[in-house]
């Protein structure tokens, strides 16, 4: 019998495991892959992650990792370019876009060190009732035999398509339509910092990330993925081509190391959150486009409020119920203003946000302050002081 299993050992399931345990819970970890094993990602991780990483103990084997630190941002769209980075948090001053293969056994390997029983290869296949209470699941171990394990809370931590979501029959009570569709790939010799460029109808994303690899994104309205997908090499680099003529011939000089990777179901929910005797947590929970790269730190914060909620209130019904309405109410906060802005991104319109952008240009404290928003150093309520109401004319 264990206090928790966590299903999904990911970005959010990892952390969600290792807090617990450090909590003194005897926690169960299942994963379906075996690491390493990369998956589909924007890789960035934000600030706010970042800080998160210090705090678990977990970023100095990220540094360690050949990962290229990230010190400076620049964003660029019709008729304005502004440069910058998010103010610091906790006196840290870079972030990183390393590789899942390289992050998730990192987190992983933080859960099995706080004491997780981590086990890889084992695909959950159905959840355990005790009446309307979920008590544990059902899987199939690596051997291919068939394994229960119950426990007092069962996490999914299992992705967008969570299987715990679908078996508990958690809805969405937020949903907007997919609005891009993204392709991606590496790229040696082609030397970047943090970019991002944008035309309607298109976004660009050059990231750094480990062994002295680019990763190069493109964005494409989500009614062209039809098209897309039957000709993904010429309209990936035709993206660069007409929205960045310069990272283009960059591009040129370099060269693509691997296949390009893509999707064009970016999901846009918000699903209940818990119920009895379970709970989600990452891309299970809240899923959005990957525009804004931000469901690694999402899935960290996430898992750093579940667990602090929760603390010593497991074993107590009343007192577990309240914790996991607190968590829940959590993301209808800074979770549902970065859902929002990442909407508002993924429409792949700048017309709405170049004006501001333009009067930022020369106030390079409000520059880092509107990157900080999007790192997650700085709240948009707090972006909006009066000294930039100032300089904006909104006052």
């Amino acid at each position: 019998m264990y206090d928790v299993i966590v299903i999904g050992a990911r970005c959010a399931g990892s952390p969600t495991a290792m807090l617990f345990a450090r909590q003194g819970y005897r926690v169960l970890l299942l994963e379906k892959a075996k690491f390493p094993q990369d998956t589909l990602s924007s890789h960035y991780i934000h600030m706010q992650g970042v800080a998160l990483l210090d705090r678990w103990g977990l970023l100095d084997r990220l540094r360690d990792s050949g990962c290229t630190p990230i010190t400076r941002q620049s964003y660029a769209g019709p008729g304005v370019r502004i440069d910058g980075f998010s103010l610091p948090i906790d006196g840290l001053r870079e972030t990183y876009a390393p590789r899942r293969y390289v992050l998730d056994p990192i987190l992983a390997a933080g859960a099995v060190a706080a004491g997780v029983d981590f086990r890889e290869g084992c695909a959950v296949n159905d959840l355990v009732y005790d009446g309307d209470r979920v008590v544990g699941v059902r899987y199939t171990t690596p051997g291919g035999a068939e394994a229960t394990d119950n426990a007092r809370l069962v996490v999914g931590a299992d992705g967008m398509r969570s299987l715990v979501a679908r078996k508990v029959g958690a809805q969405n009570v937020v949903e907007h339509p997919r609005l891009t569709t993204t392709y991606y790939s590496y790229w040696a010799d082609v030397p970047t910092q943090f970019e991002l460029y944008e035309r309607p109808g298109r976004w660009i994303g050059a990231i750094p990330t480990n062994d002295g690899l680019t990763l190069l994104m493109a964005y494409f309205p989500q009614d062209e993925f039809n098209d897309i997908r039957k000709a993904v090499e010429p309209a990936y680099l035709e993206a660069f081509r007409t929205t960045v003529p310069e990272l283009y011939e960059r591009m040129q000089a370099g060269k693509r190391v691997e296949q390009l990777y893509g999707t064009g179901h970016q999901e846009n929910f918000f699903r209940k959150a818990y119920g009895p005797g379970w709970v989600l947590v990452g891309d299970a929970v809240n899923h959005k486009d990957s525009i804004t790269a931000r469901g690694i730190t999402e899935a960290f914060v996430q898992a750093q409020s579940l667990t602090g909620y929760v603390g010593e209130r497991l074993h107590e019904d009343a007192a577990l119920k309240s914790a996991l309405r607190r968590y829940e109410n959590d993301l209808s906060g800074e979770a549902l203003s970065h859902y929002q802005g990442a909407l508002n991104v993924a429409e792949l319109k700048p017309e709405g946000r170049i004006e501001m952008l333009q009067k930022l240009v020369g106030h390079q404290e409000q520059i880092d302050r509107y990157f900080s928003t999007l790192s997650g150093a700085c709240s948009i309520d707090d972006f909006y002081n009066d000294e930039l109401l100032t300089l904006l004319d909104l006052n």
